[in-house]
C-alpha cells in the first residue's frame, strides 16, 4: 500500500497563514506528516524532526536482540520527515536516527504496530558531522607522489622503488594492497596512537594470535603482507605518505566533501540485517541460481568462511544459523565433519546450480592452510595423461592444490571433484549445466560439465576439461564482429608466442609489478596470455564468458569461448581500458565484471570507477593488434563513482570497486539489468541507471564498515512485488573488528537491500 501526499500539499499550499510564526509551521508540518502516516501492525512509523522542521533524508534505524540473531531494519525518511520501517518480527526495538549533518538520536524503544515520532540532533560542529562519513571521504586526503616524479629513482633518489614505473601504479598499490582486505579511511585507520613513520612501520608488523577467532592461525602472514606491500612503494616513502595523510587527520584535517543525504529513488531503500557466522570472516555469499532467481527460494543464505574452512548458512525467515564443517581428504574424497571437529579446509567462493546445490573453489591444498598440514600430493594421473584431449592440447602438470566441492543441504551429502587446476571463482555457463572456474595455476579456463559429473561420479576427466587462454593474433584479414576470422587458433602449442620469462603477458606495457618490460611478438603466431582471472561471469546471449583479469596492471577482461568441439575451437579475446596518455589509462584495476542481457560488459574497477564495454561496436577483434587490448576504445565508456577523489590524480576515485552484479531479473526492484557495484570503501552498493548513465547510492549506514566482496539477488515470491524479492551482500572486511563496535561488535552482518516504490510502501 502507499499513502498519498495530499494532506501535507493542501496545508503547505494554503497562503493565508504566511504571517504566522516559523516555529508554528514548523509544528504544523511535523503534525500534519504525523497525521499522514499509517499505523501497520507489523511495523513502526512515525515523523522525524528537528530544530528547523521535518528532516528529509536521513536514516531511521531499529535494532532488536530478542530473535535467534540480532536483526537490524533501516529506512530513509522522505520529504516530510516520514518514515515506516516495514516487515518486523514481534520484538522489542531500539530505534534511533543517523544522517549527514547529525549525530545519533537517543534511542528509543518502539515495539511494531505502534507509531514512534522521533527528534533529530544536529551535530554541534563539522569534525562531530564528519565522524560518520563513510570511508573514502577520509581516504580522500591523502596525498600520493604527485605525477612528475615517476618514474621512480629508488631509496638514493626520491625514494619511490624503481618498479613503480606512473603514479597510477602508486594508486593501484595504495588501494588493491590494502582495500582488498578491509576499508582505508576508517576510524581504525586514520585514527592512531602513534602517527609517526616509525609508529606506522610498527603497526604493520602487529599480527593476531595463532588459533585466533576471526583470521585463524594466518595472523602472521597478514602482517608481512602488510609489511612487504610497504616495501613496494619505497619503504620510507611508502610510511612517509601514511604517516602524512593521518597526521594532518590528527591536525584537525576534514574531509573536502560532505556526503550527500539519500535523494530520489534512494529513500526508498529498505535495509534489513542479520548478525552471521558468529564474528567470523565471510568472504562472500550466494542465495541462488544466476539463471533463475526463484531456484532457493526463501531458502538460506550460504556463506564462505574460507579461513576456518566453514560453510555458513543463514535462514532469513527464521534468522537461525547453521554453520557446515568438511574436509578434503588425501584420498580425494570430501567428507562432512562433526559440529565439535575444526575443519581443515579452504572454500572460497560459492556458486548455486538448477538442482540448489552449493559448489564451491576449495584452495584447501588437501590437508588446509594449517601450518604444518601434510604438502599436497601429484595431480591425478588424467591431467598429464595424452589419452585425455585437453591433457594432450595443454597438460597440467605439479601438484593438486583445488578441489570443485559440492554440497547438498537438503541430503545432507559432500562431493568432491579433484581438479587439474587451480579455480578461485565460479559461474554457471548460458547452458545451465556447465560450470566454470576462473583461477588456474597453469592459466587457463576449467570447466565441469554437471550433468556429466552426475551421471558417472567414478571418472571426474569425463566432466572436466580446461583450455589455454590464446589470442587470434596470426590472421591476416582482422575480423570485425560478425565474422569468422580463423575458425581456431594454431592448435600447436609450440608455434605460439608465449610470455616472457618473469611476466604474465608477452605484450603487458608495464608487465605488473614486478617491473618487467613488453615482449615484441611474431605476427605469424597465435599469442597465449596468462594474467590472473578472478571474477567471472556468463553472457547469455552469446553464450560466453568473461573474466576479469586481475594482473598484470592496468588489468584488462577476457571474452572466452569454448566453441563447439574444446579445446580445439576454443577463442579467446582480451581488452585493456584506452591509454589516455602514456603513462595513464581510463581505467584499473578491475576485480570483477557482469554482463547484461544485451551482452553489454559492466567491469568493476579499484581506482573507484564503473567500466561500460560493448564488443559490437569493435571495429577489429583479431590480428596481431589485438595483442595489447588497446585494439577497441570505441567500446568503452567510463564513470567515476559518486565521491571525493585524490588531490592530483587525473583519473578515479577514492573509492574501491571489489566485485559487482548485473540484476538480470529485477530483484532489486529497479528494473531488469541495473549494474550493482560493490561500494567496498563508501559503506554501499552502487546501482547505476545505464539509461541516465547515474548511480543511485544504497548506503548501509549501520554498523559502518559496510565492506562488501560480492552480491547477488533473489525472488522469493513473485506475486508478493518489493517483499517477496531482494538483494543480498555480506560485511566482508578480513579485520572485521574494523567495523563500528570494534573488538565488542557481534561480527559481519548479511544485509538485504530492498526498493520499495515509495519511503511509506508496506
Amino acid at each position: 500500500m502507499r499513502i498519498g501526499k495530499s494532506l501535507v500539499k493542501t496545508l503547505l499550499a494554503t497562503t493565508c497563514f504566511a504571517a504566522v510564526s516559523s516555529a508554528w509551521v514548523q509544528t504544523g508540518q511535523a503534525a500534519a506528516a504525523a497525521a499522514a502516516v499509517p499505523t501497520v501492525a507489523d511495523a513502526i512509523a512515525g515523523v522525524v524532526t528537528g530544530p528547523k522542521g521535518p528532516e528529509a533524508g536521513v536514516w531511521v534505524i531499529a535494532e532488536t536482540h530478542e530473535l535467534p540473531t540480532r536483526l537490524i531494519k533501516i529506512v530513509v525518511t522522505d520529504d516530510q520527515g516520514r518514515y515506516l520501517l516495514p516487515e518486523l518480527p514481534k520484538a522489542k526495538y531500539q530505534v534511533w536516527v543517523r544522517g549527514y549533518g547529525l549525530v545519533d538520536s537517543k534511542q528509543v524503544e518502539g515495539t511494531p504496530g505502534k507509531n514512534l515520532n522521533l527528534t533529530a540532533t544536529p551535530a554541534p560542529d563539522a569534525k562531530t558531522a564528519a565522524k560518520i562519513y563513510p570511508a573514502n571521504y577520509w581516504f580522500a586526503l591523502a596525498k600520493p607522489p604527485a605525477e612528475s616524479e615517476f618514474p621512480g629513482t629508488g631509496a638514493k633518489g626520491n625514494g619511490i622503488a624503481l618498479t613503480m614505473k606512473t603514479q597510477q601504479q602508486w594508486v593501484q598499490h595504495m588501494k588493491h594492497g590494502c582495500i582488498q582486505c578491509h576499508q582505508q579511511g576508517d576510524v581504525n585507520t586514520r585514527v592512531l596512537l602513534d602517527n609517526t613513520p616509525e609508529g606506522w612501520a610498527e603497526r604493520l608488523t602487529k599480527a593476531r594470535p595463532e588459533g585466533d577467532h576471526v583470521v585463524g592461525d594466518h595472523g602472521k602472514d597478514f602482517a608481512n603482507d602488510m609489511s612487504n606491500r610497504m616495501t613496494l612503494f619505497g619503504r620510507a616513502r611508502g610510511l612517509a605518505m601514511w604517516s602524512d595523510w593521518t597526521q594532518r587527520i590528527e591536525k584537525g584535517a576534514l574531509p573536502t566533501e560532505t556526503p550527500p543525504r539519500p535523494q530520489g529513488v534512494e529513500r526508498n531503500l529498505v535495509l534489513t540485517s542479520w548478525d552471521w557466522a558468529n564474528g567470523k570472516y565471510v568472504h562472500d555469499n550466494v542465495s541462488t541460481d544466476r539463471h533463475d532467481p526463484t531456484v532457493n527460494a526463501n531458502g538460506p543464505i550460504y556463506g564462505i568462511i574460507g579461513m576456518q574452512g566453514y560453510i555458513e548458512i543463514l535462514h532469513p525467515v527464521t534468522g537461525k544459523q547453521e554453520e557446515i564443517g568438511y574436509k578434503v581428504n588425501p584420498n580425494k574424497n570430501v567428507e562432512l565433519l562433526p559440529s565439535n571437529v575444526v575443519p581443515d579446509a579452504f572454500p572460497h567462493n560459492p556458486m548455486l546450480d538448477r538442482k540448489n546445490r552449493l559448489w564451491i573453489t576449495d584452495l584447501g591444498r588437501y590437508g588446509g592452510p594449517k601450518p604444518g598440514s601434510a604438502p599436497p600430493p601429484d595431480k591425478m594421473p588424467y591431467c598429464t595423461d595424452p589419452a585425455n584431449p585437453y591433457a594432450k592440447y595443454w597438460p597440467q602438470p605439479g601438484k593438486t592444490t583445488n578441489t570443485a566441492v559440492v554440497y547438498d543441504h537438503a541430503k545432507k551429502t559432500v562431493e568432491g571433484i579433484p581438479m587439474c587446476n587451480g579455480m578461485h571463482h565460479l559461474m554457471v555457463g548460458a547452458d545451465k549445466k556447465t560450470m566454470y572456474f576462473s583461477g588456474g595455476d597453469n592459466k587457463v579456463v576449467s570447466w565441469v560439465d554437471m550433468d556429466v559429473w552426475d551421471a558417472d561420479k567414478t571418472k571426474p576427466e569425463k566432466a572436466m576439461g580446461w583450455c589455454p587462454m590464446v589470442l587470434d593474433t596470426n590472421s591476416t584479414t582482422p575480423n570485425k564482429v560478425g565474422e569468422v576470422g580463423d575458425v581456431s587458433v594454431t592448435p600447436d602449442r609450440t608455434q605460439w608466442n608465449q610470455a616472457a620469462a618473469g611476466s604474465s603477458m608477452p605484450m603487458g606495457d608495464e608487465g605488473g609489478s614486478n617491473g618487467t618490460t613488453e615482449v615484441a611478438i611474431d605476427p605469424k603466431k597465435d599469442t597465449r596470455i596468462t594474467g590472473f582471472l578472478y571474477g567471472v561471469d556468463v553472457d547469455v546471449k552469446t553464450n560466453s564468458m568473461w573474466f576479469a583479469q586481475t594482473d598484470p596492471f592496468p588489468s584488462g577482461i577476457v571474452r572466452f569461448n569454448p566453441g563447439t568441439k574444446p579445446p580445439e575451437t576454443c577463442k579467446t579475446e582480451m581488452f585493456t581500458a584506452p591509454k589516455l596518455d602514456e603513462k595513464t589509462y581510463a581505467a584499473y584495476i578491475n576485480r570483477g565484471l557482469s554482463i547484461d542481457s544485451k551482452g553489454v560488459v559492466f567491469v568493476y574497477y579499484g581506482s573507484g570507477q564503473l567500466g561500460r564495454f560493448d564488443r559490437t561496436k569493435c571495429k577489429v577483434l583479431s590480428g596481431p593488434s589485438v595483442a595489447k587490448g588497446q585494439h577497441c576504445p570505441e567500446g568503452w565508456s567510463f564513470f567515476d563513482a559518486p565521491g571525493p577523489k585524490f588531490e592530483g590524480v587525473k583519473t578515479g576515485t577514492a573509492d574501491f570497486h571489489y566485485l559487482g552484479w548485473v540484476d538480470l531479473h529485477d530483484t532489486l526492484g529497479m528494473g531488469k539489468d541495473v549494474s550493482i557495484t560493490a561500494g567496498s570503501n563508501s559503506d554501499s552498493l552502487l546501482a547505476f541507471d545505464d539509461n541516465a548513465k547515474k548511480y543511485n547510492v544504497l548506503r548501509v549506514p549501520y554498523p559502518m564498515g559496510f565492506h562488501t566482496r560480492g552480491l547477488d539477488g533473489r525472488i522469493d515470491d513473485k506475486t508478493k512485488g518489493w517483499k517477496g524479492k531482494g538483494v543480498f551482500a555480506t560485511y566482508a572486511s578480513q579485520p572485521v573488528w574494523h567495523q563500528e563496535g570494534g573488538e565488542d561488535a557481534s561480527g559481519p552482518q548479511l544485509v538485504k537491500f530492498q526498493i520499495r516504490p515509495d519511503p511509506l510502501a508496506y
